[in-house]
């Protein structure tokens, strides 16, 4: 374990110790049971939703794969994050290296970014679905669609490598003691020992002008969404349409809320605890993955529909397969 260093030696530390919720200390092994079940759940329930719209041709179109995708990036971001926390919480210490660390910070910020390019798709297929009906299948084909995940991904490894970029270049004299579960941006900033105005100035920024684009984009979709399913005149249709729209607004507004809160409570509450900084990240990092699966396989008429006949089909084979007992065995004695 490297020593301490006393912040002014131009030596940097290269490995790190990941302490989550420091305040608990030995405590800290009762959460592993809280957390690997939520992570087994956000499993379940987001494989299940993957699953049935695999398995079904008849939901192979492209909101239903936007929807899958967005389930299968839900999946990566608590796999990046969880198994690594629960062997911190099980063992008393876990180090990583710098490297590995900033390998984790990109994949959590560029899963999170991701998540909401893939929402900025899904309101363009929507928009195209009810405001150009007719022409929905010539303007939303297959190679549109990937084209449109692929130009997502690109614009999300731009956002956050700079970001990454930039902490690569920090050096680390204060500590090599994080006090979080994970290699967060400031939680790993705050062991820096020279200027990192600049890093605090672009990850800002960046964070800044892509939530407010984000949000002028799916605000400009969806206002004009919902104004053009108010003046379908048959009753079904506009009924559909508000109900698909209500589910990634839902999901939209979970995604969001929980970032931005977690944000503004990391700048603005100085004096929280870390404790409190841990829970907050851990609510905006799982809570979408956990809250998502469930909002689209309860709402989405399609997906709900095929869980249920799955569902019913599992239980038809549970009572098929289950054996029967003698009729000796099972007649009461008198």
């Amino acid at each position: 374990m490297p020593g301490w260093s006393n912040g002014i030696s131009n030596e940097s530390y290269t490995s790190f110790l990941l302490v989550g919720f420091p305040g608990l200390q030995e405590s800290r092994a009762l959460l592993v049971l809280p957390f690997l079940t939520l992570y087994l759940v956000i499993l379940c329930a987001n494989a299940l939703v993957i699953h049935t719209v695999a398995a079904q041709r008849s939901l192979h179109q492209p909101m239903y794969l936007l929807i899958a995708l967005l389930l299968v990036v839900n999946i990566c971001a608590a796999t990046t994050v969880v198994p690594a926390m629960l062997f911190s919480f099980s063992t008393r210490f876990s180090r990583i290296s710098l490297a590995r660390c900033l390998v984790q910070m990109f994949c959590i910020y560029f899963l999170i970014v991701f998540d909401c390019n893939i929402l900025l798709v899904m309101a363009l297929d929507r928009y195209v679905a009810i405001c150009y009906p007719l022409r929905y299948p010539e303007i939303v084909t297959g190679h549109l669609l990937i084209g449109l995940v692929v130009l997502a991904a690109t614009r999300s490894t731009c956002i956050v490598a700079p970001v990454v970029g930039l902490a690569s270049q920090v050096h680390f004299c204060h500590s090599d003691v994080i006090h979080h579960f994970a290699c967060e941006h400031m939680a790993l900033m705050k062991l820096s020992c020279g200027d990192i105005s600049l890093n605090k100035t672009v990850g800002l920024t960046v964070r800044i002008f892509n939530r407010v684009l984000d949000m002028l984009l799916l605000g400009a979709s969806y206002s004009r969404i919902i104004h053009t399913a108010f003046r379908i005149s048959s009753g079904g249709a506009r009924s559909k349409a508000l109900n698909t729209c209500g589910s990634h607004l839902l999901v939209i507004f979970t995604v969001y809320s929980s970032t931005m809160s977690s944000s503004i409570v990391y700048r603005v509450a100085h004096t929280a605890s870390q404790d409190v900084h841990n829970l907050l990240s851990a609510f905006y990092l799982l809570l979408p993955c956990l809250v998502n699966p469930i909002i689209y396989g309860a709402r989405t008429k399609e997906i709900r529909q095929h869980l249920s006949t799955l569902f019913q089909r599992t239980q038809q084979q549970t009572h098929t397969e289950k054996p029967q007992l003698p009729s000796s065995d099972r007649e009461i004695p008198g």
